[in-house]
């Protein structure tokens, strides 16, 4: 071989090596995740929500390709502006590869914009808010879990149903309480019930007492708490407190069971509430959440299932695609399948929503409980793409692109 033609093919090998060798960024697979850790949601998502994207990192091997994974964790303390500041820093300065979004949806929103301005992969797990694939969808995000309008069909439906028809709403003040009401209120009067009124409480609210008063004073039949957390524990027991469930039947938009356990099945028994999964719902998810009570001490939330599983996706495609590259990472993932502990047979939307079914779910009964966090009764497995609803009634502006 001619020296000039065998120095050619050494450059060339040379430039396909060093490609080979940049596939996964910075030699770092750097996964973020930054969600309530110390406020009224640390308990649905917080610090045990990290210790689930841990276990998915161990899960996966700690590496892929011989390129270590790293996690960083920080806490939004419920401010949009915080969350947006640390997402920024993090992508400028740390380099990161993917952010998982916790809970909060006014948070999410702000981290969901500057993901997109940095074009990175922005898996949303906790957040509600069915904005994000509707007038806040970017190329980027991901929204895994749940949303306002999966929760709103499954529980108002089925509460208008069972004769309750005329709701008063507690709602949270914020994007995810503000957007929960009005698909919430949709779909109430679209199955012909009626909403006769609503009053916003501010996040951390210690003083229901005038919200109770006019929740009696409406004369509706439901009690429609459009708030989660510490918030909708302070709410129940307020109801209650109150006399208000002499009068009112409570529906949880999104109780979780963390709530549950800390109220009590004598108190919460026999309400009806959609989720995304719970820990006891099939075989697999039973066997994740025992080794989640393991590390933990009690069963996962939802929120904590979802960490682990969007931190597996992301995982997965970096294993599949062989890189880090967010756009290689966005054109895998919404082309894949998803079949795991906690969705079974979904898919990633054009608009990012990520098509997977739901539960129906009763609470019950004290006596019905057979073991510790055995608080659910599946009442039906709702469709994805009945309870998410058609891509027609996006409005993402990804789709208009198309």
């Amino acid at each position: 071989m001619p020296l000039r033609t065998a120095r050619l093919a050494l450059a060339i090998a040379g430039a396909f090596a060093a490609q080979a060798s940049a596939s996964i960024s910075d030699d770092v697979i750097r996964i973020g995740l930054i969600t309530d850790m110390s406020g009224v949601y640390s308990d649905l998502g917080g610090p045990a929500g990290a210790e689930a994207v841990r276990m998915a990192i161990a899960d996966a091997g700690g590496e892929i390709n011989g390129k270590k994974i790293e996690l960083l964790v920080a806490d939004h303390q419920n401010k949009a502006d915080i969350a947006a500041a640390r997402a920024r820093s993090w992508f400028d300065e740390q380099n990161l590869d993917m952010l998982i979004g916790g809970t909060n949806s006014s948070a999410i929103l702000a981290m969901a914009a500057v993901a997109a301005e940095k074009k990175r992969p922005f898996m949303v797990a906790g957040a509600g808010t069915s904005a994000l694939t509707n007038s806040h969808c970017t190329p980027y995000t991901v929204h895994y879990s749940y949303n306002t309008v999966a929760l709103s069909r499954g529980t108002g439906k089925a509460v208008v149903e069972q004769g309750g028809d005329t709701w008063f709403f507690l709602t949270a003040d914020y994007a995810f309480g503000h957007a929960l009401e009005a698909d919430a209120s949709k779909f109430l009067q679209d199955a012909g019930g009626k909403v006769l009124g609503s009053v916003r409480a501010p996040l951390s609210s210690t003083d229901y007492a005038s919200y109770m008063l006019q929740a009696q004073s409406s004369g509706a039949k439901i009690l429609g708490l459009a708030v989660s957390g510490g918030d909708l524990i302070n709410a129940v027991k307020a109801a209650r407190d109150f006399g208000v469930t002499q009068t009112m039947t409570m529906a949880g938009l999104l109780p979780t069971i963390n709530d549950i356990h800390a109220l009590g099945l004598e108190v919460t028994q026999g309400m009806y509430l959609t989720s995304p999964w719970y820990w006891n719902q099939d075989a697999d998810a039973r066997a994740w959440g025992l080794q989640f009570y393991e590390k933990v001490g009690r069963m996962p939330s939802f929120v904590q299932g979802a960490d682990y599983a969007v931190a597996s996706l992301y995982l997965r495609g970096v294993q599949e695609t062989g890189t880090d590259d967010p756009d290689a990472f966005m054109k895998w993932v919404k082309s894949a399948k998803i079949n795991d502990m906690y969705t079974k047979k979904g898919y990633v939307r054009e608009d990012g929503r990520v098509i997977r079914d739901m539960l129906l779910a009763q609470i019950k009964a004290p006596g019905e409980s057979t073991e510790p966090w055995d608080y659910y009764k599946i009442v039906s497995v709702l469709p994805g793409e009945e309870v998410f609803g058609p891509i027609e009634e996006s409005t993402c502006k990804l789709l208009k692109q198309g």
